[in-house]
């Protein structure tokens, strides 16, 4: 494909540092999204993607998926993954020096597995929304933090774009709507997993590995509360507690997506692929610079924690490589340090070439759900998580983000997530259980990385 500078409609909007006070903006379009960097770093945390009020959307549940286009319907069963692929395909565009000017956005359930794969049917469905709910969107705002420039951006595919322009212009550039809102917590806090219940479930998991089914299991808690209002307000004070670069805020009007991720799951940029599987985790201890370094050190130096790793590595390498040329898969940047708002983490990077006949969406479906969530090897580690886990985990450790009508794409796997639906507030946090891992350590870890969720709750009541 050509690469040109700007899509045919491209209007540039005065930059703010802050992006959410441009979403405010468009936040009262349907389907409105956010993939939020939170100015985070100059590299991975240079653009944040707005977008609202799609031509199209699609809402996969029970292996049928409803495709709405204007005041139209209707339902199809194929594959969700292809059949986005398919649609995607035919609004192709050319690149740009943006990374993202149309296309889709929206999430990808961990329970989106299912159709991949054939799972048992174990936990409970406590959830009770779609396993996929993807938006089809013409127009965008992306935000360069780098460069400290914005734009309104559009291919025009959508007939009523052009004629809306102006008016969208004119909400961009106006103040938002300030009148007063709430999100109220209305419950105590409850989990699925108490410290006995938990302890059994990562006995079960030993003796898993033990037996040689598997070598490693990601094993969540679910916390959950009953909470009514804005999410919006939720959102904003979690990116304030936990700001992470692959952030999203997404709302389909039935259910709100909060996610202050640390992890991408994939990205494509031309031909070439990258994943950034997290493996190993230390708390942060921002009051003692030299304890919090500490802890950064014990975590580079951890055996465990690089062994931990590198089995997501492996993993991930043979997930890639289905949709990869062969021998293009590296691993350029392994075991390496990354520093958020309450945890160290220790992150890897692997890259490859994407084959000529494969796309965006075929290496997502190759790659779902992501392996650094659920173990390995994969199959086997979800039949386990499905045994133990009390309730099924939905959009948690499943995928959001954008894959563009020029082929682009980039997903993060949603960890450090919250979901509201039905008045209740739902978010988990995991950990991977290996043959030396310790029942008590790994019960502390799992909530070292719920902490920023569990200060939310305690900031709203």
């Amino acid at each position: 494909m050509m690469n040109s500078e700007y899509p045919r409609l491209t209007t540039e909007l005065p930059y703010l540092e802050d992006s959410a006070e441009l979403f405010c903006r468009i936040r009262h379009f349907p389907w409105p999204v956010m993939l939020d960097s939170a100015n985070t770093s100059p590299d991975i945390g240079r653009f944040d993607i707005l977008a609202a009020a799609p031509f199209m959307t699609l809402e996969t549940t029970d292996g049928t998926t409803v495709i709405s286009e204007s005041q139209n319907k209707k339902t199809v069963t194929s594959d969700p993954f292809l059949l986005l692929n398919d649609l995607l395909q035919r609004y192709k565009q050319d690149t740009t020096s943006l990374p993202f000017t149309g296309g889709a956005i929206g999430y990808f359930a961990y329970d989106l597995g299912r159709y991949l794969e054939t799972l048992p049917a174990v936990a409970e469905d406590a959830e009770q929304i779609p396993d996929m709910a993807v938006g089809i969107y013409d127009w965008a705002v992306v935000v360069d933090h780098k460069l400290k420039r914005s734009w309104l951006v559009s291919h025009g595919l959508d007939p009523h774009t052009e004629d809306r322009w102006s008016d969208l212009l004119k909400t961009l550039n106006s103040l938002a709507d300030k009148q007063a809102r709430a999100f109220n917590i209305t419950s105590r806090l409850k989990s699925n997993f108490d410290t006995t219940s938990y302890k059994s479930a990562f006995k079960k998991i030993k003796n898993y590995i033990t037996e040689g089914d598997c070598y490693q299991v990601n094993l969540a808690k679910r916390f959950e509360v009953n909470a009514e209002g804005d999410s919006w307000l939720a959102y904003q004070a979690l990116r304030k507690q936990n700001s992470a670069p692959f952030s999203a805020y997404f709302d389909t009007g039935t259910v709100s997506v909060l996610s202050s991720s640390p992890e991408r799951l994939l990205r494509v940029e031309g031909t070439q692929v990258e994943t950034k599987p997290i493996k190993g985790t230390r708390p942060r201890d921002r009051h003692n610079p030299e304890k919090d370094r500490l802890l950064a050190e014990s975590l580079q130096n951890s055996l465990k924690d690089r062994a931990e790793n590198l089995m997501i590595v492996d993993l991930l390498r043979n997930d890639i490589g289905k949709v990869c040329e062969p021998g293009s898969i590296q691993v350029p940047h392994p075991f390496a340090l990354e520093s958020f708002a309450t945890v160290h983490h220790l992150v890897s990077t692997i890259t490859g070439t994407l084959a000529k006949t494969e796309s965006a969406v075929t290496l997502l479906r190759a790659c779902f759900p992501g392996g650094s969530i659920t173990g390995a090897p994969k199959l086997r580690a979800m039949e386990i998580i499905e045994e133990l886990e009390p309730q099924r985990r939905g959009v948690y450790c499943g995928s959001i983000g954008y894959i563009g009508f020029d082929g682009n794409m980039d997903t993060n796997i949603t960890i450090r997530t919250m979901v509201f639906s039905d008045n209740r507030l739902r978010f988990w946090a995991g950990g991977g259980i290996v043959a030396d891992s310790d029942a008590d350590e790994e019960y502390q870890e799992v909530h070292d990385k719920a902490a920023a969720m569990i200060n939310l709750i305690q900031f709203l009541q």
